[in-house]
């Protein structure tokens, strides 16, 4: 079915993984009707669909809807979080959210607000990035690069898919902890800006754990680090930033779920109840691994507070390091 503004797809993702939680029957909206008693849909910004086609093989027979992903790409995923935080809350429309929306606010000119127009249901799972260089560059660790760095203020360059793009403010916050003068070149996509590091028409940047390991196999790129707190199973040989010395450094690549604010509560919770119980069956949880992807599984609450911590942690980026949009 083709939108006005974006491609909708008859799929049976995120939500459907509630039918294998054991929730046998609908839960009431509190209005005298069941939830849910029509089709459901999940708008994602432009972020890849993964997560949700792995959650999504999960059957739907327990609530007997069709769930319509609805892909609304473009502006950082601004759009697609106007629509839903427009949306009427009665868990019919829901978005997935990533830790891009967290940093667009600081660049887009919005007409929401992250905290206030929205209800957390949990943040479904995470990965961290590789500070990855060319081969050619001589630094084969981060003291080394940082060295490097200080002895050719503003030659050497970051890539990254875009201006505020995740890559972008994680080489900003790279940039800022570690005193080094570096030049971000952004790109249209992130699969362009990568293929540049390869070349070394870029000499670092901050690549997905997983998108970085092939590169790193076949001898590329070479990772340094990465910018989780805890290292990445799909990289256990490198060690993150803060045991390298940048402490606290901490950059993740996240999904989550959430709603229009006042969506009742007996829809959240059972949302987040069927979430939190698929992401720990063993063949999601390998196959979120295949995916570098460590399931979380927050409570609404504790989501909550995480999404407003890492609006404040990137508007505080932005605006020290005067990061811009092409």
């Amino acid at each position: 079915m083709q939108g006005r503004s974006g491609r909708v797809v008859l799929i049976a993702p995120l939500l459907a993984l509630v039918c294998a939680t054991g929730l046998a029957q609908p839960q009431s909206t509190g209005s005298g009707q069941a939830y849910p008693n029509k089709p459901i849909r999940v708008v994602v910004g432009g972020s890849p669909d993964a997560v949700a086609r792995i959650l999504g093989q999960k059957m739907t027979e327990e609530w007997g809807q069709q769930v319509l992903v609805d892909q609304r790409g473009g502006a950082g995923g601004t759009i697609a979080a106007e629509l839903v935080a427009r949306a009427p809350a009665d868990g019919y429309t829901l978005l997935l959210c990533t830790s891009t929306h967290m940093m667009t606010p600081n660049f887009y000119r919005i007409s929401y607000d992250m905290v206030k127009d929205f209800a957390p249901v949990t943040q479904i799972a995470s990965t961290s990035f590789v500070l990855a260089v060319h081969p050619s560059l001589p630094a084969k660790s981060l003291k080394e690069l940082v060295r490097l760095a200080k002895q050719r203020p503003g030659v050497m360059n970051f890539g990254s898919g875009g201006g505020g793009s995740p890559a972008h403010l994680i080489g900003e916050m790279f940039r800022i902890e570690t005193g080094i003068n570096i030049v971000h070149v952004p790109y249209k996509e992130v699969a362009a800006a990568v293929t540049d590091l390869m070349s070394g028409q870029v000499q670092l940047m901050f690549v997905v754990s997983t998108a970085a390991v092939p590169q790193i196999k076949a001898g590329r790129i070479r990772g340094l680090g990465v910018t989780s707190l805890k290292r990445s199973p799909v990289v256990p040989d490198l060690p993150t930033l803060d045991e390298l010395g940048v402490r606290g450094f901490e950059a993740t690549a996240w999904y989550g779920l959430i709603a229009p604010a006042g969506t009742p509560g007996t829809i959240i919770a059972k949302l987040n109840e069927g979430i939190v119980k698929a992401i720990k069956f063993p063949d999601v949880v390998q196959r979120l691994a295949n995916l570098g992807l460590d399931p979380v599984g927050s409570a609404p609450q504790a989501f909550g507070e995480f999404i407003k911590a890492e609006l404040s942690k990137w508007a505080k980026i932005a605006r020290t390091s005067g990061a811009k949009i092409d």
